[in-house]
């Protein structure tokens, strides 16, 4: 419905707005007026993973590096951890510990304040991983992850032992690991609402993005294409809009709609996160660089 202030315009400007093709309903993109794309910095292998702690400073791994950077607030850039585990997606919990899938030895890690590594997961009923990728931490501390399937020249290990590409739930206590899908042909990114009540998660393989509903016990339910493309990494911000990344940024409203694209212009746009004090920056790895753009919306995670 038009609001009150939208009925009294007059007749001849709401057909002004609807033949520019912006009706009064029409949604919004989601990158801040006059906002450019801005090099943060490059002269990286590969970049991935960015998560951000409660300060707002943003990690990211230099993945082929073996090393974890920090970006801070104040605009710097630096080594946060060497020796990292070839780590790939990372999370924040809310006591600061960064958890982050070490694809290394196919492992999922968990990183303390001081730098204390201490491993979560390392296979499944006694069979290696594929390697987790990325991973969500829903608001109870139960964390969901996926494992694909990517070979790496630097592992030391035989083929794969795992019966197919799924998606992971770590309990909060940490005891009891279960999969929670079998249908996906490699899935990849993964974001969860707030609310913890659903998780996107993205088929890369498939071309495809599901949601589904969150259970308490940390299964799955109610699987629904959300849209009709794959992505590496995702986020979401505070208008449930959901990101997905890949030749680019594609933003889609939490109906799935598709309402704004990002274009950077690199090989390919591996992953994404909102950071800053208020969390109004969003940050994108993509191939040697790290960018940076100004949104008028705020991440959530």
């Amino acid at each position: 419905m038009f609001s009150r202030r939208t009925a009294l315009l007059p007749a001849f400007a709401l057909l002004a707005c609807v033949a520019g093709g912006q009706t009064p309903e029409s949604p919004k993109g989601v990158v801040a007026p006059g906002a450019k794309l801005t090099l943060i910095s490059d002269g990286f292998k590969f970049t991935e993973g960015p998560a951000v702690d409660r300060a707002g400073n943003v990690y990211f791994t230099d993945q082929p590096n073996n090393r974890i950077m920090k970006w801070s607030v104040d605009g710097k850039v630096t080594v946060y951890k060497e020796n990292a585990g070839r780590s790939n997606g990372m999370y924040f919990d809310r006591k600061g510990n960064l958890y982050a899938c070490a694809d290394e030895k196919n492992e999922l890690w968990r990183i303390s304040p001081s730098g204390k590594v201490t491993v979560l997961v390392k296979d499944y009923q006694g069979k290696l991983l594929n390697g987790p990728n990325d991973l969500w931490i829903r608001p109870d501390g139960g964390i969901y992850f996926t494992d694909p399937f990517y070979k790496r020249d630097y592992w030391k290990r035989g083929a794969k032992e795992q019966d197919g590409e799924h998606v992971y739930f770590l309990s909060a206590n940490r005891k009891k690991l279960i999969r929670v899908t079998e249908d996906l042909l490699q899935p990849n990114g993964l974001i969860g609402t707030p609310d913890g009540k659903t998780l996107y998660v993205a088929d890369i393989r498939g071309r495809k993005t599901y949601s589904y509903t969150i259970n308490k016990d940390g299964k799955l339910t109610d699987k629904k294409l959300f849209a009709d493309m794959g992505s590496d990494g995702m986020t979401i911000d505070n208008e449930g809009n959901v990101y997905v990344v890949g030749k680019g940024v594609t933003v889609y409203n939490s109906h799935g709609e598709k309402i704004d694209y990002i274009p950077v212009s690199k090989p390919w746009t591996a992953n994404i996160t909102f950071g800053g004090k208020d969390r109004s920056m969003l940050f994108i790895t993509a191939s040697d660089s790290v960018y940076s753009i100004q949104t008028r919306v705020h991440g959530v995670n």
